[in-house]
């Protein structure tokens, strides 16, 4: 599993914040896109990870529920959760907001693109959707903010044999500049 992050030019801190917990029977990731930049955005993006490392049992859904409840007077983040069960096989994935997750099955040579519910967590009510996939050994999977524009995610995953092969594609075909925060992962 790789990770990059970067902040918008001219700020110190992302308004982008990720989250990794893996475990003997299951992987959970996470990135949050608080709007905006800065520390503002980061505020609301910080909560995720606190969410998550308090709550790892629960379901996808309801640890984005809990997410959304603490956003009420913040100014709000795009959350996606992806959880891997090791045991069964499957790969879960939910969203709010616009952080893609691409999912690439080479014995199928099948691209895995779930659609995320749209808008953001702002204490409004939210009906999260979790999709869930089976997956086979060292099928890759990318998630990513909104600041990392692919030109052809299918292509790019295609052609990555691992997940640092796929981290080093991406990095070398996104525009920097803005706050960008992807995790690539290789499957157990």
């Amino acid at each position: 599993m790789c990770v990059y992050q970067e902040a918008k030019s001219g700020n110190l801190e992302s308004g982008d914040t990720y989250y990794i917990d893996q475990k003997e029977d299951y992987l959970i990731c996470s990135i949050a896109d608080g709007l905006g930049n800065g520390p503002i955005a980061k505020e609301s993006a910080d909560i995720m990870p606190e969410i998550l490392a308090k709550y790892p049992e629960e379901s996808i859904d309801s640890l984005l529920l809990r997410c959304n409840e603490l956003m009420v007077q913040k100014r709000g983040a795009a959350v996606a959760i992806v959880k891997v069960d090791f045991k069964l096989h499957t790969i879960s994935y939910s969203c709010v907001g616009n952080i893609k997750f691409y999912m690439y099955q080479s014995e199928t040579d099948k691209m895995i693109y779930p659609l995320p519910v749209m808008g953001y967590l702002s204490g409004r009510k939210q009906k999260p959707h979790t999709q869930t996939y089976s997956y086979n050994k060292n099928d890759l999977f990318l998630l990513h903010s909104d600041g990392v524009n692919l030109k052809s995610p299918k292509a790019i995953i295609k052609k990555a044999v691992n997940a640092q092969c796929l981290y080093k594609a991406v990095l070398d075909d996104i525009e920097h500049g803005d706050d960008a925060t992807f995790i690539t992962g290789s499957l157990l």
